[in-house]
């Protein structure tokens, strides 16, 4: 009896090889991955005393971290006026919304759910401590990540952070300033 269960299991496992069902699993992508990137950039770029300048969007970056749509728009974006001055399109940090703060702290990025073929990844931190001890600068803030599948590999497809009680997309205010041409 024992001859025929071992028997019945290699034949299994045999037709599970030779059907492409093997018995390693496959891993899922980690979606987050190329939002820790970013984050440790922000992290860099960020601390006292201060680093040598993380470009998040150096093209290295828009490369192997962002979309090939959200590298497309950051690119048009970078090719106006303005940008081509100042030597980017964007005047404040995205991922903390802000053009001052402080060292970062108490950071967690965390996947924060599915929206259409998006995982949403949440980065959260606190990035005003060094004003002062009062309640609005010891909260967290959030940078909120669309990342999807592309090529097989996750990328970056959207940035989404709150100004003023409203979400505003990366990609929205890329298309909004290579649409206004400065």
């Amino acid at each position: 009896m024992k001859t025929v269960r071992m028997l019945a299991a290699i034949a299994a496992l045999a037709l599970g090889t030779a059907a492409g069902t093997a018995a390693t699993p496959v891993l899922a992508a980690d979606m987050a991955a190329p939002v820790r990137a970013v984050i440790a950039a922000a992290e860099a770029n960020w601390a006292d005393p201060p680093q040598d300048f993380q470009d998040y969007f150096s093209e290295e970056r828009l490369a192997s971290l962002y979309s090939a749509d959200l590298a497309a728009r950051y690119r048009k974006a970078a090719d106006t006026p303005f940008a081509r001055e100042m030597g980017t399109p964007l005047d404040w940090d995205v991922v903390v919304n802000a053009q001052d703060g402080c060292p970062l702290k108490d950071v967690t990025v965390a996947q924060a759910g599915q929206e259409g073929a998006a995982t949403r990844v949440v980065a959260s931190f606190r990035a005003l401590t060094c004003f002062g001890t009062d309640a609005e600068y010891q909260g967290f803030q959030e940078a909120h990540f669309l990342v999807v599948e592309e090529g097989g590999r996750p990328v970056i497809d959207d940035i989404v952070t709150p100004l003023d009680g409203e979400a505003q997309s990366l990609k929205a205010q890329l298309d909004a300033i290579a649409a206004d041409g400065q």
